[in-house]
Protein backbone atom coordinates (compact mmCIF):
# COMPACT_ATOMS: atom_id res chain seq x y z
CA UNK A 1 0.00 0.00 0.00
CA UNK A 2 1.03 3.75 -0.87
CA UNK A 3 0.60 6.46 1.16
CA UNK A 4 -1.01 9.88 -0.06
CA UNK A 5 -1.32 13.05 1.94
CA UNK A 6 -4.76 15.07 1.31
CA UNK A 7 -4.05 18.36 2.14
CA UNK A 8 -6.93 20.79 2.92
CA UNK A 9 -6.58 23.75 1.69
CA UNK A 10 -8.26 26.18 3.51
CA UNK A 11 -9.09 30.03 2.25
CA UNK A 12 -8.22 33.02 4.03
CA UNK A 13 -10.65 34.57 5.62
CA UNK A 14 -13.59 34.54 7.97
CA UNK A 15 -14.18 31.42 9.08
CA UNK A 16 -17.73 29.41 8.82
CA UNK A 17 -20.55 30.34 11.59
CA UNK A 18 -20.24 27.90 14.57
CA UNK A 19 -23.48 26.18 13.82
CA UNK A 20 -22.34 25.74 10.20
CA UNK A 21 -18.42 24.52 10.97
CA UNK A 22 -20.37 22.19 13.76
CA UNK A 23 -21.82 20.07 10.51
CA UNK A 24 -18.77 20.05 8.61
CA UNK A 25 -16.72 18.74 11.73
CA UNK A 26 -19.61 15.94 12.14
CA UNK A 27 -18.99 15.14 8.56
CA UNK A 28 -15.27 14.76 9.16
CA UNK A 29 -15.64 12.74 11.97
CA UNK A 30 -17.67 10.72 9.83
CA UNK A 31 -14.87 10.38 6.88
CA UNK A 32 -12.48 9.64 9.68
CA UNK A 33 -14.79 6.81 10.71
CA UNK A 34 -14.75 5.45 7.18
CA UNK A 35 -10.84 5.65 6.49
CA UNK A 36 -10.88 3.47 9.91
CA UNK A 37 -13.26 0.90 9.09
CA UNK A 38 -11.41 0.75 5.69
CA UNK A 39 -8.60 -0.18 7.31
CA UNK A 40 -7.05 3.16 5.13
CA UNK A 41 -6.65 5.66 7.94
CA UNK A 42 -2.97 6.75 9.25
CA UNK A 43 -2.96 10.15 10.53
CA UNK A 44 -5.42 13.09 10.73
CA UNK A 45 -5.59 16.55 12.04
CA UNK A 46 -5.93 20.52 11.87
CA UNK A 47 -3.39 22.89 12.25
CA UNK A 48 -3.67 26.78 13.42
CA UNK A 49 -3.60 29.85 11.32
CA UNK A 50 -0.74 30.86 9.61
CA UNK A 51 -0.22 33.51 12.02
CA UNK A 52 1.33 30.96 14.66
CA UNK A 53 3.56 29.73 12.45
CA UNK A 54 7.12 29.89 12.69
CA UNK A 55 9.96 29.81 9.81
CA UNK A 56 13.42 28.72 10.37
CA UNK A 57 15.78 29.20 7.12
CA UNK A 58 19.52 28.79 6.66
CA UNK A 59 21.12 32.16 5.25
CA UNK A 60 25.04 32.18 5.48
CA UNK A 61 25.37 29.54 8.03
CA UNK A 62 23.23 30.73 10.28
CA UNK A 63 19.57 29.64 11.41
CA UNK A 64 16.93 32.66 11.11
CA UNK A 65 13.87 32.19 12.59
CA UNK A 66 10.72 34.59 11.66
CA UNK A 67 7.37 34.58 12.69
CA UNK A 68 4.07 34.28 10.35
CA UNK A 69 3.86 32.09 7.44
CA UNK A 70 6.58 31.46 4.58
CA UNK A 71 4.70 32.95 1.76
CA UNK A 72 1.61 34.95 1.77
CA UNK A 73 -1.37 33.44 -0.11
CA UNK A 74 -4.76 33.45 -0.14
CA UNK A 75 -5.21 29.67 0.78
CA UNK A 76 -3.21 27.81 3.30
CA UNK A 77 -2.47 24.36 4.44
CA UNK A 78 -5.42 24.00 7.21
CA UNK A 79 -5.04 20.76 7.56
CA UNK A 80 -4.13 16.94 6.44
CA UNK A 81 -4.98 13.35 6.72
CA UNK A 82 -2.58 10.88 5.75
CA UNK A 83 -4.13 7.67 4.22
CA UNK A 84 -2.87 4.14 2.90
CA UNK A 85 -4.43 3.39 -0.48
CA UNK A 86 -3.55 0.56 -3.23
CA UNK A 87 -3.12 3.33 -6.36
CA UNK A 88 -4.02 6.82 -7.11
CA UNK A 89 -7.34 5.99 -8.04
CA UNK A 90 -8.39 4.79 -4.45
CA UNK A 91 -6.39 7.76 -3.01
CA UNK A 92 -8.41 10.11 -4.92
CA UNK A 93 -11.98 8.34 -3.76
CA UNK A 94 -10.94 9.24 -0.44
CA UNK A 95 -9.88 12.41 -1.64
CA UNK A 96 -13.44 13.50 -2.83
CA UNK A 97 -14.78 12.39 0.03
CA UNK A 98 -12.49 14.69 2.11
CA UNK A 99 -13.66 17.44 -0.09
CA UNK A 100 -16.90 16.83 0.05
CA UNK A 101 -16.58 16.54 3.95
CA UNK A 102 -14.74 19.53 4.86
CA UNK A 103 -16.75 21.47 1.36
CA UNK A 104 -12.59 22.97 0.74
CA UNK A 105 -10.45 21.96 -1.98
CA UNK A 106 -8.03 19.07 -1.09
CA UNK A 107 -4.52 18.43 -2.54
CA UNK A 108 -3.48 14.25 -2.77
CA UNK A 109 0.13 13.58 -3.48
CA UNK A 110 1.69 10.06 -3.12
CA UNK A 111 4.40 9.74 -0.67
CA UNK A 112 7.82 9.58 -2.00
CA UNK A 113 9.78 5.75 -1.60
CA UNK A 114 6.56 3.75 -2.79
CA UNK A 115 5.40 1.43 -0.66
CA UNK A 116 5.46 3.91 2.74
CA UNK A 117 5.66 1.01 4.95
Amino acid sequence: MQRYLLSVMQPEGTPPAPEVLAGIMRNVESFHDELKAAGAWVFAGGLHSPATATVLRVKDGDVLMTDGPYAESKEYLGGLCIVSAPDLDAALRWGRKAAEATTLPIEVRPFMGGAGE
